[in-house]
C-alpha cells in the first residue's frame, strides 16, 4: 500500500531532519585558543586629578565553533581583584569618572576560558595632583588669647592624607604659625590656633599631600576667610605718687591700671614687680597697687605684667628715691677673742641720728661705742641701728667669736672586752668644755695617725687595728690662742693569738734506750697563758698538758724505752684562739733504739739458749739410738706371765716390773743419765715388756736432729 505525505507532514519531517543535524553537530567537541589579551588605558596612563579614566581589556580568541564562546574577564589593581565580568565580546571596559590619587596603581586583567587562563602584563596608572582642600573656620571674629578652630578637608580623596595649615597675618603676609598633621583614617583634620596679642587680622592656608606609590602628590593651597582680632585688655599703665622728688620716709604709692574688653569672661592677673621681686598683684578688677614707706631699697625698675593663660603684656617704670642719711657702719677691734679679752665696737654715720648697738634683736648699748670684757656667752652677730624720724637703717653685721679654752681631753676605749690582735678598736677623745669646733689628733707611739674635727662636745671616735701593745694619746685644739691640750697616755694591751705551732725533739730523733726523751712544743709570738697539749698520733686524748706564759713547753721521759717510739704532735692555744680552730704542730717521728752493751748481753743470752737446746737435742738423739739397740734383745727373751687367768697381778710384781730394763724417770724430762748407764750395763736376760711411748713435746720436735 502506498502512503502519501501531506504538506504539513513534510514540514514536520524537515524540522526533524534539522534537529537531527543539530544534534549531530552538537555531539562534535569544539576547539578554542586564547591568542592574546592586553589592556588599554584611556586617555593615557598618566592623568590629572579629576580626569575620567577608562580601563579596556581586549581578548583575541580562536575557535572551531560558529558561535563565539563565553569567557570571564577579571580586573586587578595592585594584585587585588576589583571587577569581573562574563562576556562573549572581545573588549570589556571599566570606567573611572574623575580619577583621584587613590585610583593610581598597577593594573592588569585576566581572561578565563574553560580551563585556560591568560593574564596581561602590568600597566602603571599615575594620577597627578590632589584635589584642592576645603577650609572652614568656627568664627570670623576672635579675642586675644582666644582659639580659632580650623577644619581642612579633601572630600574627594581617601586617607591617609597629610595636611599643612598655616596662620598668616594679613598686613605683613608673614606666616606666624605653622602646624602639620596626618590623618590616617579620615580625609580631614581639625586644628586649634591660639590668637596672640600681636594678631590683628589673620587668615589660614591649607595644603594636602598624599603618597601614591613612590610619588608624593600635593594639592594647591587653599585660603580661608579672614578673622578679625580684638584686644582682650589694653597695655598696662603706671601711676606713681608722689609725682615729683621722693625722699626717704615719704609714702610711696604705685598703681598699675588696664582696660578690659567687655567680651572677656575672666579678668587677667596684674603683677607689679621690683626687679624680680613681686610686690603687688591682683586677680580681680583692672588695677593692682603697691604702697610702702619710701626707703633706699625701694629704688629700682618696676614692671607691671598682665597675664592670661595665653596673653602677656608688660610695661616698666624707674623709681628714684632720695636718701635721707647713709647706712651706718659698724666696726670692731677684733672679731676673734679669747674668753676674758676686751671687745670694742663703734658705729659711725655722717649725720646726727639716734644710735643703738644690738646683739641679735637685743640692745646692748644706746651709744655709738661699746666696750666689754667678754665671756663665751658674748659670741654672736652685732649690728648698729641708726634712726631719724620714721627712717631706721641697720648697719652691716659683725660676727664676734669668743673662744673658751679647752678642758684637758679624756681618752678612753671600751675596756670591757680584751683586744685581740688585728681586731678594730674605737679610741674616744673628748673635751668636756671648750668652744667648738674642736680638732682632735690621735697619736700612736708619739706619731699623729689621724685627725678629726667635731662641731659639738661629743667625743671624736678613731678606729685602729693594733697588732701589739700600743700607747695612744689625744691632742685637742680649738680657736683659743693657747697651745693644744694633751690627754693622759692610754696603754692598750693586745692579745696575740697562737698562729703557728712546731714540735721538735732535743738531741736527735733517734733516742738510745735508757736515755732521756725530751719533746719541745713552741710558738713564735703569742700572749700568755698558753695551753700546750702533747699527743701521740693514734691517741685522741693528750698524754701531757701544760699551761705556761712561756712560748714553749717541754715533755720529759726518763729513762726512755722502745715503747716511747712513734709519731707525736702538739697543739697550743690561748684565749684569743677560737675553740674550733686550734693550731696544730707538725707530725714528729721518734725512734728509740737499744744501747750496744744491751745488744751484746742479749746476743750472749740468745747464743747460750741455742747451745743448750742443741746439747739437749744431741743427748736425746744418742739416747734414742742406744734404746733402739736394746729393743731386739728384749724382744727375743721369753716373756714371764704377768697376769693370771683372772687378769690379776702376779705375786711379787710391782711397778718396776712393768718398766723396761734400764728405764729412768729422767727420760720424761727428755734427758739421759750417762752415769747410770755405766753403772748398770745392759744384760741379755731382759724380760719382754710392752712400753707405751708418749709423743714428744713441740719443742722437742723442733730440737730433734734430722
Amino acid at each position: 500500500m502506498q502512503l502519501g505525505l501531506t504538506k504539513e507532514g513534510k514540514m514536520w519531517l524537515g524540522v526533524l531532519v534539522v534537529l537531527l543535524l543539530c544534534s549531530s553537530l552538537e555531539g562534535q567537541e569544539s576547539s578554542f585558543t586564547i591568542n592574546s589579551v592586553h589592556m588599554v588605558i584611556l586617555p593615557k596612563q598618566e592623568v590629572q586629578n579629576g580626569e575620567n579614566l577608562t580601563l579596556q581589556c581586549i581578548v583575541d580568541i580562536s575557535t572551531t565553533s560558529h558561535v563565539r564562546p563565553q569567557h570571564q574577564l577579571l580586573f586587578y589593581k595592585n594584585d587585588e581583584q576589583f571587577y569581573n565580568v562574563s562576556s562573549m565580546k572581545s573588549t570589556e571596559s571599566y570606567f573611572i569618572p574623575q580619577a583621584r590619587v587613590y585610583h593610581a596603581g598597577i593594573y592588569k586583567c585576566t581572561v578565563i576560558l574553560n580551563n585556560k587562563v591568560k593574564t596581561t602584563s602590568e600597566y602603571e596608572v599615575m594620577v597627578r595632583g590632589v584635589s584642592s582642600p576645603r577650609v572652614t573656620l568656627d568664627k570670623k571674629e576672635a579675642i586675644e588669647g582666644g582659639v580659632v578652630i580650623v577644619n581642612c578637608s579633601v572630600p574627594n580623596e581617601k586617607a591617609p592624607v597629610h595636611f599643612i595649615v598655616e596662620k598668616v597675618e594679613l598686613d605683613t603676609k608673614g606666616i606666624k604659625q605653622k602646624r602639620e598633621k596626618s590623618s590616617q583614617h579620615q580625609n580631614f583634620v581639625t586644628l586649634d590656633f591660639t590668637v596672640e596679642e600681636q594678631d590683628r587680622v589673620i587668615y589660614f592656608l591649607c595644603q594636602a599631600s598624599i603618597i601614591s606609590g613612590r610619588h608624593l602628590e600635593t594639592s594647591s593651597t587653599t585660603r580661608s576667610d579672614l578673622v578679625t582680632v580684638r584686644e582682650s585688655f589694653s597695655n598696662p599703665q603706671f601711676y606713681v605718687h608722689p609725682a615729683g622728688v621722693i625722699i626717704e620716709g615719704d609714702l610711696l604709692h604705685i598703681k598699675c591700671i588696664i582696660q578690659v574688653t567687655p567680651m572677656v569672661q575672666a579678668f587677667p592677673e596684674i603683677i607689679i614687680q621690683r626687679d624680680k621681686t613681686i610686690v603687688g598683684h591682683s586677680k580681680q578688677g583692672n588695677e593692682a597697687t603697691y604702697s610702702v614707706m619710701a626707703t633706699m631699697k625701694e629704688n629700682g625698675n618696676y614692671t607691671c605684667k598682665v597675664e592670661t593663660s595665653q596673653i602677656s603684656k608688660v610695661s616698666s617704670i624707674v623709681v628714684n628715691i632720695t636718701e635721707l642719711f647713709p647706712k651706718p657702719k659698724l666696726e670692731s677691734s677684733a672679731t676673734h677673742l679669747d674668753e676674758g679679752g676686751s671687745l670694742n665696737l663703734w658705729c659711725s654715720v655722717p649725720h646726727t641720728v639716734d644710735f643703738a648697738i644690738q646683739k641679735g634683736d637685743m640692745n646692748v648699748s644706746r651709744a655709738q661705742n661699746f666696750t666689754k670684757t667678754v665671756s663665751k656667752w658674748d659670741s654672736g652677730n652685732y649690728t648698729c641701728v641708726a634712726g631719724m624720724g620714721k627712717v631706721i637703717k641697720k648697719s652691716n653685721e659683725v660676727l664676734i667669736t669668743v673662744c673658751e679654752m679647752l678642758s684637758r681631753p679624756r681618752i678612753f676605749y671600751d675596756s670591757t672586752s680584751e683586744v685581740i690582735k688585728g681586731q678594730t678598736i674605737e679610741v674616744h677623745c673628748q673635751s668636756i668644755n671648750g668652744t667648738m669646733p674642736i680638732s682632735y689628733h690621735l697619736l700612736k707611739a708619739s706619731n699623729i695617725v689621724e685627725n678629726y674635727t667635731v662641731g659639738s662636745n661629743e667625743p671624736a671616735v678613731f678606729k685602729d687595728n693594733p697588732t701589739e701593745d700600743t700607747k695612744y694619746q689625744c691632742l685637742a685644739d680649738n680657736c683659743h690662742s693657747s697651745s693644744a691640750m694633751f690627754s693622759e697616755p692610754l696603754v692598750v694591751k693586745v692579745i696575740a693569738p697562737v698562729v703557728e705551732v712546731k714540735l721538735a725533739i732535743l738531741n736527735n730523733k733517734q733516742v738510745e734506750s735508757g736515755d732521756d726523751l725530751v719533746l719541745r712544743c713552741f710558738v713564735n709570738k703569742a700572749s700568755g697563758p698558753i695551753t700546750y697539749k702533747f699527743y701521740r698520733e693514734e691517741d685522741v686524748r693528750p698524754f701531757y698538758v701544760k699551761i705556761s706564759n712561756e712560748t714553749q713547753a717541754m715533755w720529759y721521759k726518763s729513762p726512755a724505752g722502745t715503747e716511747q717510739g712513734g709519731q707525736y704532735y702538739c697543739t697550743a692555744s690561748n684565749r684569743a684562739n677560737p675553740a674550733k680552730n686550734i693550731p696544730k704542730s707538725n707530725l714528729l717521728t721518734v725512734r728509740v733504739f737499744l744501747a750496744p752493751w744491751k745488744k751484746g748481753v742479749i746476743a750472749v743470752v740468745v747464743i747460750a739458749v741455742i747451745i743448750a737446746i742443741l746439747a739437749v737435742g744431741a743427748r736425746y738423739y744418742f739416747w734414742k739410738k742406744a734404746k733402739a739397740k736394746q729393743m731386739p734383745v728384749e724382744m727375743s727373751r721369753p716373756a714371764a706371765p704377768l697376769l693370771t687367768s683372772n687378769n690379776e697381778k702376779m705375786p711379787g710384781s710391782s711397778t718396776e716390773a712393768n718398766r723396761p730394763y734400764g728405764y729412768d724417770e729422767d727420760i720424761g724430762n727428755h734427758e739421759t743419765n750417762p752415769v747410770k748407764e755405766k753403772k748398770e750395763p745392759l744384760t741379755l736376760d731382759v724380760e719382754y715388756t710392752e712400753v707405751e711411748v708418749n709423743s714428744l713435746e713441740p719443742h722437742e720436735e723442733n730440737g730433734r736432729l734430722p
